[in-house]
């Protein structure tokens, strides 16, 4: 079968028009308040009432009848108060999250503080407005646009999707790719298969490793597809290939692709690596 890249989806203009729209939303995106470039620390709770960085207070994790909670012990002259009320936290407050999860709980000057749960443990993440990353962020770089990386593939679903059990951009932190099918296309003469996630909407995520990370890009990126068509075919758009939080801070807790999502190609599209080598 011949490469299918994708003669149909409007002019050159049109295509690079509609993906300089898509790289302006991405970047306003990247440089809310409290977005993934205000990360400034990951910390695990203990059983133990302890401080923790940036924020006062004592930090733990409870278990009563089977419910393991985080617990936060402050006083209103600390500062902290809470993220949707705005009232001080005085006194010992709890929360409970399920695997995945996570609550903007709290407020610290410019510091929100995002209670998850990861792996099965309570960990804080400090969000901070001012931390340079975000400051002096001036978009993502990226490879100019290129039509030949809009590539029409086929969408063949599993049965039913499949639990695949990865690894993280954090080592104390396993994850679950629940595999959906197989996005195939080809590409200078050879046939490629990744596995994709399918979202409630219909739409497609592909997480890949290619042969320029570690080069031009970061370890692994991701692209969405639209939802297929009713003949199964689906627009694979490589320029819309975008790096996960972990690209921009050690304090995330990324999915890396399957083992299986490997092309053994140069995808010479969509991000960069955010900070390169000079």
């Amino acid at each position: 079968m011949t490469d299918t890249t994708v003669q149909n989806a409007g002019t050159d203009a049109e295509q690079l028009a509609r993906w300089q729209r898509f790289r302006e939303n991405r970047n306003k995106a990247l440089a809310e308040e409290h977005g993934w470039l205000t990360l400034t620390s990951l910390q695990w709770l203990d059983p133990e009432p302890s401080p923790v960085e940036f924020v006062p207070g004592l930090w733990s994790t409870s278990e009563s009848v089977g419910l393991e909670t985080a617990v936060l012990t402050a006083r209103a002259d600390e500062g902290l108060v809470f993220d949707e009320e705005g009232v001080p936290v005085d006194g010992t407050f709890s929360a409970h999250l399920a695997n995945e999860e996570s609550l903007d709980w709290v407020r610290y000057g410019p510091i929100l503080v995002e209670l998850v749960m990861r792996g099965g443990r309570y960990a804080i993440r400090t969000r901070d407005s001012e931390s340079p990353t975000l400051t002096e962020f001036r978009g993502v770089p990226v490879y100019d646009f290129d039509p030949d990386w809009v590539i029409e593939a086929t969408w063949e679903p599993y049965p039913e999707p499949r639990e695949v059990p990865i690894s993280t951009a954090n080592p104390l932190v396993d994850g679950i790719h629940l595999s959906a099918g197989e996005v195939v296309f080809h590409r200078n003469g050879h046939e490629y298969r990744l596995q994709a996630e399918q979202r409630r909407l219909g739409d497609l995520t592909i997480t890949f490793h290619d042969e320029t990370n570690g080069k031009t890009t970061d370890d692994w990126r991701k692209v969405t597809t639209a939802k297929p068509r009713p003949d199964g075919t689906v627009i694979l758009d490589f320029n819309r290939a975008i790096n996960y939080p972990s690209a921009f801070t050690p304090y995330g807790t990324c999915p890396m692709p399957v083992r299986d999502n490997s092309l053994d190609l140069p995808v010479e599209a969509g991000e960069k690596m955010p900070n390169p080598e000079p």
